[in-house]
C-alpha cells in the first residue's frame, strides 16, 4: 500500500500520483435539504491511481456525498473538479461522460435483460453507429455491435462471469448481481469510479475477493476507486486514503493506520465514554 503525501492544497495522494494532478478535488461541498444541512464544507483529494474511503455511522450524509458528486442532487455550495474540470452546472449524464461512474446501494440492473446488455448499456457513452446504421442494419452496426460484444465478454471475465452472459441479470445470484453492477460501470470508461457499499451482503470469502478485484480494476484500467463501506476490515485493508464523514462534515482524514487509532473517530462511531 502507497504511502499517502500532503499536497499544497491541504490533500493527500499516494506517493506514485505525485507530480499528477489529481483526479477529484471536492471542496467546501455542501447541501442543504430545507434549511438543513446535510453535507457541510466538504473537502476531498482523490489521486489519479488512488483507492480511497469515505466512512462514517449510519446517516452521516456518505451517500449524499455521491449523489452530489455526480449531480444526482445539485451542490448548494462548493467546487467539484475532476480531472481538472469543475463540473458546475453539469448534468449526472454529462458528468458520467466526463468521466465518474458509479454504483449503489441497492442495485439497479435491468433483470429482465441478460448479463452480456447490462454490460452493452454501460458503453452508451463510445457507441459510434446512428440511428438509420442501427434500424438498417447497416455494416457500421454490426462492427459496433462485435465490438461490444467482445468488450462486454472482457469485462467479464474480470469476475470470471463470461460464462455467465446469457443468463438474465435478475437470475444471479446476490453476490454476482453486485459484481456485474460494477462491471457495467466499468463499461462507461470511468477515470473515477465510486462503489456505494459494494460488500454489502457479501459473505468473508466474497468480501476477500473483492477486495483483491478492486485492486485489480485500479491497476488493469490504471483509474482511480472511491469506495463507501461499512466493512471495515475491506477499508482497512485495500484503502490508502479514508475520509470520516459524521453529520455532514468530515471529522478526520488519513492513513488506515491513523484512522484506526484517532479518537474523534472511536468516539462518533462507539460513543464518547461517559466521565466518572
Amino acid at each position: 500500500m502507497a504511502k499517502m503525501v500532503p499536497l499544497p492544497s491541504r490533500g493527500m495522494v499516494p506517493e506514485r500520483d505525485i507530480g499528477k494532478a489529481p483526479i477529484l478535488e471536492a471542496t467546501h461541498l455542501g447541501i442543504e435539504f430545507g434549511g438543513l444541512k446535510a453535507v457541510d464544507d466538504f473537502d476531498l483529494t482523490v489521486g489519479r491511481t488512488e483507492i480511497a474511503g469515505l466512512i462514517g455511522p449510519n446517516g452521516a450524509g456518505k451517500t449524499t456525498v455521491f449523489n452530489l458528486l455526480t449531480k444526482v442532487y445539485q451542490p448548494t455550495s462548493g467546487t467539484v473538479l475532476l480531472d481538472g474540470k469543475d463540473t458546475h452546472g453539469m448534468s449526472a449524464i454529462q458528468v458520467n461522460k466526463a468521466g465518474i461512474a458509479r454504483t449503489f446501494q441497492n442495485i439497479r440492473l435491468f433483470n429482465n435483460l441478460t448479463v452480456e446488455d447490462n454490460v452493452k448499456i454501460g458503453m452508451h457513452n463510445h457507441i459510434k453507429y446512428n440511428t438509420i446504421s442501427g434500424i438498417l442494419r447497416l455494416p457500421k452496426y454490426w462492427i459496433e455491435e462485435n465490438r461490444a460484444h467482445e468488450k462486454a465478454l472482457s469485462l467479464l471475465e474480470i469476475f470470471d462471469m463470461q460464462h455467465l452472459a446469457e443468463h438474465k441479470a435478475g437470475s444471479l445470484p446476490y453476490g454476482a448481481q453486485r459484481r456485474l453492477e460494477i462491471v457495467r460501470a466499468l463499461a462507461t470508461e470511468p477515470k473515477l469510479l465510486l462503489l456505494d457499499e459494494p460488500a454489502a451482503g457479501m459473505n468473508p470469502s466474497e468480501t476477500a475477493e473483492l477486495m483483491d478485484n478492486i485492486r485489480k480494476i485500479r491497476d488493469t484500467f490504471n483509474i482511480a476507486i472511491l469506495l463507501i463501506e461499512h466493512d471495515m476490515r475491506l477499508v482497512m485493508g485495500i484503502c490508502e486514503g479514508i475520509a470520516v464523514l459524521n453529520y455532514g462534515k468530515i471529522i478526520a482524514k488519513g492513513s488506515p493506520e491513523e484512522i484506526q487509532n484517532n479518537q474523534t473517530v472511536i468516539e462518533a462511531y462507539l460513543g464518547k465514554k461517559k466521565e466518572g
